[in-house]
């Protein structure tokens, strides 16, 4: 029974879950994401796909244009993969 939490504790963690539900709902996190060690996904990877490749483009992005697979290798630089 150590390890039932403290009335302080409980009135943090509520606090911090009603924080986090109002960012939720206010739709304020951010869609990016960075991993700094190999990732696998164990499902399929949605690529978007273009019949014209967007103008601009970031490092890393990805995408498909008329079957071929295309990488952002430099600011608005594509290249196929």
């Amino acid at each position: 029974m150590d390890n039932i939490p403290t009335r302080e504790e409980f009135d943090r963690l509520r606090k911090d879950l009603d924080a986090l539900t109002e960012e939720m709902y206010k739709n304020n996190f951010s869609a990016s994401q960075d991993f700094n060690k190999k990732s696998s996904f164990t499902t399929s990877l949605k690529v978007p796909s273009y019949d014209q490749l967007p103008q601009t483009c970031l490092v890393g992005q990805i995408a498909e244009s008329r079957g071929v697979l295309k990488i952002c290798s430099a600011a608005n630089t594509w290249i196929s993969v």
